[in-house]
């Protein structure tokens, strides 16, 4: 076992080996080249079959067309996952690049359009590279990775899946506050067709001025893609918007959850199928063990999108692809994804990749054209959103934020996983490139992660908010690096000459129990199984994330909730007027305000009556009257809060000039 662990693996078709080319089966003979009345034909077909889908409302069928037509021309990899994984991280990236060119253009995100250009530009590059479409069959080891990730994102879903009204699923969304505004920029990126940034002046009047130079790759992509689910109809508003937001955050999730277990695999290498189905199902377990639930229940999109990205792009670092035209395409594509979605990993990422280029410039210098004409446009565009947020809107000051998790379940998480996985490296596989490549990119994060401990402690504040956003970047690749245990593990012995006729029963069941109670030690580890967290529980909790949200109680509405809820289906909004919720403590108006006016499409509007510090009352009452431009509608949850406002109309009468007061039926609030 120690030396099948030790060796060099040897390279796989999509993989690669980084000392010599593997020998590769004999290449298919290159497709013919079209005459140009059948490719004329084939490029109107790719403008009629979107606009005659669209008419008879199945447009949600075009973005898996185009997946697969991004996937058959993709030639690294050896199964059909593999080829689906690479083509979404490429579509994903140019996704996000290709948005400030639908954010300009007439037609917006209607899906006829942007799937015409994404079909013209498909069959324009199977023409000049000569690449007929091609896919391979799907493997057992596919449906695993797919199926693992479903069921886990499945069972996170549960809580919404129980819900039987809006106002409890409502509720569930109000756990995390970022729910509150997250759904104002997918609404307003879908309502304006494109990024907010390009025309700041217009989206102030429609959203949150702090949210206009927000990182958008998330809420862009989700925001075109739920047109296709439309049919380009009219957007959600309300109940449907959140609902349509939800679903997409789950949808996310589960991208999550792919990502690592397809990353942890291709950094593996070649693995023996019970070696591959117990890191799968670790890979899994890790990720609902750990923190990173957290990312759904709190609200955290973007970051799980980034998230995703860099787990892919961590995979291609360490493991970069033979093809090196496909290596570069995909490398520059996830930068570009990263920047526009989550560009605080894009430091760490783009370091990574980096190292990746140093370290195969031998390579790199054979392609100085390719090399030159993918990192140009990736130098210019992934650092663009990044620039523009921190020399435009001053985000760098954010970086201090306080708050998140209490430190000390980001520290036993990463010293845990760290210690499992840096043994067994240095033990086992350091010989390997793979995984000397590995550890440079956990060190990286690391260092990063340290240096952002450091920025807070320098402002006098405990390692918090930010820290723990790249604490989960390392957990994501202590995670990926589950691949090196995987590899340790014994398989059935096979027969040779000296013993052909040996028992299969002897030869596999050493290996199976050996597997099996691998796996019930990881799943009782990480606390899917059992009544305990595992080792990864909440601070405080017996239970990890995902098991206290997948086991919430759904009829426990809280008040903010109840009152939210009600102020939506009894008082819509009023074009002109400001409405804001205004409850017995500051804070409660405050959360109640933000998703009321998410919901309503008026968060350009309830800005002045939101977004300043002061939460106590009666005084943040009083400063609602006076910094809220009138006509003003104020929605009164509770008799306190009626008592903050006369008490406010009372010192200065002036304030009552274009104010309307509304109360909240006490019978149905709770």
């Amino acid at each position: 076992m120690r030396a099948d662990a030790t060796m060099e693996m040897p390279a796989v078709p999509g993989g690669t080996d980084n000392r010599r080319p593997a020998e590769q089966p004999p290449a298919p003979p290159a497709a013919r080249r079209l005459g140009i009345g059948p490719l004329l034909a084939i490029l109107l077909a790719c403008w009629l079959v979107p606009f005659a889908a669209n008419a008879v409302h199945a447009a949600w069928l075009l973005p898996p067309v185009i997946l697969l037509g991004t996937a058959s021309l993709v030639r690294s990899g050896r199964t059909l996952l593999d080829r689906m994984m690479l083509a979404l991280a490429l579509l994903a990236g140019l996704t996000c690049a290709t948005g400030l060119l639908f954010t300009v253009w007439p037609w917006g995100l209607h899906p006829v359009p942007v799937t015409g250009l994404a079909l013209t530009v498909l069959t324009l590059a199977a023409v000049l590279s000569r690449r007929a479409p091609r896919l391979p069959r799907p493997s057992w080891s596919d449906l695993a990775t797919l199926a693992a990730a479903a069921l886990a994102a499945g069972y996170l879903a549960t809580p919404y899946l129980r819900a039987d009204t809006f106002g409890q699923r409502l509720n569930l969304a109000m756990v995390g506050e970022d729910n509150g505004r997250h759904p104002a920029l997918f609404d307003v990126i879908g309502r304006l067709g494109g990024y907010l940034f390009l025309d700041a002046d217009t989206a102030r009047e429609n959203i949150f001025s702090g949210l206009v130079h927000y990182p958008q790759g998330w809420h862009f992509t989700t925001a075109l893609l739920d047109g296709f689910l439309r049919s380009a109809g009219d957007p959600p508003t309300g109940a449907r918007l959140m609902d349509h937001y939800v679903l997409w955050c789950l949808l996310t999730f589960a991208g999550l959850l792919l990502a690592l277990s397809w990353a942890a695999q291709h950094v593996a290498g070649p693995l023996h199928p019970l070696r591959r189905l117990v890191l799968i199902v670790a890979v899994t377990a890790l990720a609902l063990g750990t923190e990173l639930p957290r990312l759904l229940v709190a609200g955290y999109p973007s970051e799980t999108f980034g998230l995703s990205l860099s787990a892919i792009l961590v995979a291609l670092v360490v493991r970069p692809l033979n093809r090196l035209r496909e290596q570069l395409l995909l490398v520059g594509a996830l930068l570009i994804g990263i920047g526009f979605s989550y560009y605080l990993f894009l430091f760490p990422t783009g370091a990574m990749v980096l190292c990746w280029l140093i370290a195969d410039r031998r390579r790199l210098r054979a392609r100085p054209g390719t090399v030159a004409a993918i990192a140009v446009p990736t130098a210019a565009l992934a650092p663009l959103i990044p620039l523009l947020g921190l020399l435009v809107a001053g985000q760098s000051e954010a970086l201090a934020a306080p708050g998140g998790t209490p430190p000390v379940e980001t520290y036993n998480t990463m010293l845990g996983l760290g210690a499992v996985v840096a043994a067994i490296l240095v033990r086992t596989n350091l010989a390997e490139s793979t995984w000397r490549r590995y550890l440079v990119t956990l060190g990286v994060g690391l260092l990063f992660s340290a240096s952002m401990a450091a920025v807070n402690l320098a402002n006098g504040t405990q390692p918090a908010y930010y820290f723990g956003k790249t604490a989960h970047l390392v957990i994501a690749v202590l995670i990926i690096g589950a691949a090196a245990p995987a590899r340790l593990l014994p398989v059935p012995a096979q027969s040779t000459d000296s013993e052909p006729r040996r028992r299969p029963i002897t030869g596999t069941l050493p290996a199976v129990a050996t597997a099996a109670l691998v796996t019930l030690a990881v799943l009782a580890g990480t606390g899917v199984l059992g009544w305990t967290g595992g080792y990864f529980h909440r601070t405080g909790s017996n239970g990890t994330w995902a098991k206290d949200w997948a086991s919430r109680d759904v009829r426990n509405i809280t008040r903010s909730a109840s009152v939210t809820s009600i102020a939506y289906r009894n008082y819509p909004a009023i074009p002109g007027t400001v409405t804001l919720v205004v409850d017995k403590q500051g804070l409660q108006g405050y959360r109640e305000s933000i998703f009321l006016s998410a919901m309503q499409g008026t968060s350009g509007q309830t800005e002045p009556g939101i977004y300043f510090r002061i939460y106590d009352e009666p005084a943040r009452t009083a400063e609602i009257l006076r910094r809220v431009p009138r006509p003003l509608r104020l929605i009164v949850a509770d008799p306190a809060a009626q008592r903050a406002i006369d008490g406010a109309l009372t010192a200065d009468p002036t304030l009552r000039d274009g104010l309307t007061l509304v109360p909240l039926k006490p019978a149905t609030a709770r």
